[in-house]
Formats: C-alpha cells, structure tokens, sequence
C-alpha cells in the first residue's frame, strides 16, 4: 500500500538529511545549507528540532543500502500507534513525505500497521506475521508504549523484542526501533522507565538504529512555554504535530544511518537468509 502524499513541511525542512542523501547518491549539491537559527539538527523544521545527541543512535542499514544502489523502492513496514482514523491515520503519509525529502529521487513506499496489545504478552509474534507478509526491506517499529503502561515486567519484555528483533534480522531485513512516548505524569514512574531503557538496550545488543523518542519528546515540551500539550492529544497519542516531528526524526535517524553503510560491493540475498516461510515465522 502506498500512502498518500501530504502538504511537505516547511522548505527548509529536512533540507540537511537530503544533503546528505544526494552525497550518498553522488548527485550533486543544489544549494548551501541554511543557517541554523536555533539549537537542534538543522536538518528538522524549526517545530521538530532536537540536539541529535538526544534524538538517535544510527546503526548500518545494509538492505536499504542495497535498495538505493539498486535503484528500486524502498519497502517500508511501518508497526506501531493507531491505525484508526483520526490524527493517527495521517502518520504514514508524513513519514513517506519526509523520507522522500531526505532521499531525494528514491520512491518510498510504506505499509502501515497498528499493533495492540503488548510484546511481552504475544504481539511480537503477530509482528512476525506482519513482516512475512509485507516482505519489506526495512520495519520501523514503535515499541514500548502499551508495555510501558501495563506495567509488564522489563526483562520479559526486552526478552521478547530482542527475539523478535533478531529474527526480523535474521532474514535480511533492517529494523529502527521506536522508544515510548514521553509524557510528564510518566518521567518519574520506575516501571515506566525500565521499558525506555530495554528498548535502548535492545537496539544496542542488536546494533539497529534507535529515535529516541522518549528524550526528543522531552526535549521540545521544555523548550517553550507550552509543554507537551502542543505534541501529545488524547488517549496518550501524539497528535498532528507529533507526527510530524517523529516522521522527521525517523527520516533523520534512517539518513544519517546511511551514511555510515557501505555501499554492498555486489546486492544480493544473505546467504543465512532464510524465507519468510510459515514454518520460519515461529520459531519459538
């Protein structure tokens, strides 16, 4: 499913992440980047902008990389949040927005699912599913919020997204991990917490690339005087602006990802790879 595409964001946004796609590209500079009026990635709308020390971890994505050196379109499953309609909804045509701003001339097509219910309690295999269906070459996940809330045990749930991590991976797929939401009523919840950090330590173990969400949410609701009221809407989701910025920052944290993979001396399937095949899809 291809999303539909939104109104873009600002010009200037995205602009550094698409500088550094077209010298991943070898197609030339069109323009100088412009200043940065004010802290943050320059590469984000000035709404979105977050230090990039507080927004991701990047990780090599080889099968994106071998996506773009071979001129097709990058598959994307994207798991995670409400599929419902409502502001929810609009969030894959963001996302595809801002990632064809930041790799310019590549198509992007994005298959978005919502996943209920916690990983520590059987939605990992559901996302096994979802991925063997899609075939994708990269699955962007937000994790960690329902787990969070429900206040399920952190190393049953770091247990259960390592595997299930490790096996999207083990069939030469790359995955960008999501970290829950920030919200004040939350910062000082233990349990809480706990899940914020064993999503970073699983996208560590994995070596896969992290949007830390948690910080740059944090991050833009003490930049102003408006907290997190102008990202977050009801029910504990964020909302049209929200998105936005998250779509920014995956885009970000997928180029500058990029840039540290080598370009695959010649594309072709891992041989460890294994077809996404029924009896692959549960392996325990």
């Amino acid at each position: 499913m291809q999303a539909c595409r939104p109104v873009l964001p600002p010009r200037t946004a995205l602009f550094g992440a698409a500088a550094i796609l077209l010298a991943i590209l070898g197609a030339p500079a069109v323009a100088q980047q412009p200043a940065d009026t004010g802290s943050g990635e320059p590469g984000l709308s000035m709404e979105c902008r977050v230090p990039g020390a507080q927004l991701y971890t990047a990780a090599k994505l080889g099968s994106v990389k071998a996506a773009l050196t071979e001129n097709r379109p990058i598959k994307i499953l994207a798991i995670g949040g409400s599929a419902a309609p409502g502001a929810s909804a609009s969030y894959p045509a963001k996302l595809e927005a801002a990632l064809e701003q930041a790799l310019p001339k590549v198509d992007v097509v994005i298959d978005h699912r919502g996943l209920p219910g916690e990983i520590a309690s059987g939605a990992a295999e559901r996302v096994r599913t979802m991925v063997a269906e899609a075939e994708p070459d990269l699955v962007v996940w937000q994790v960690g919020t329902h787990d969070a809330i429900a206040r399920v045990d952190a190393d049953a749930f770091a247990s259960a997204l390592d595997e299930a991590v490790a096996w999207i991976r083990s069939h030469g797929i790359d995955v960008v991990l999501v970290d829950p939401l920030y919200t004040a009523s939350m910062a000082a919840d233990a349990d809480y917490n706990r899940i914020v950090e064993a999503v970073r330590t699983v996208a560590t173990q994995q070596q896969v690339p992290l949007v830390r969400r948690y910080e740059a949410l944090r991050y833009l609701s003490r930049r102003g005087d408006k907290g997190e009221g102008h990202m977050l809407g009801r029910q504990f989701r964020l909302n049209d602006l929200g998105l936005r910025c998250m779509a920014e920052h995956v885009a970000l944290t997928i180029a500058t990802s990029l840039m540290r993979t080598d370009v695959p001396a010649e594309p072709k399937a891992n041989p460890s790879t294994q077809p996404l095949t029924e009896p692959q899809r549960a392996p325990g």
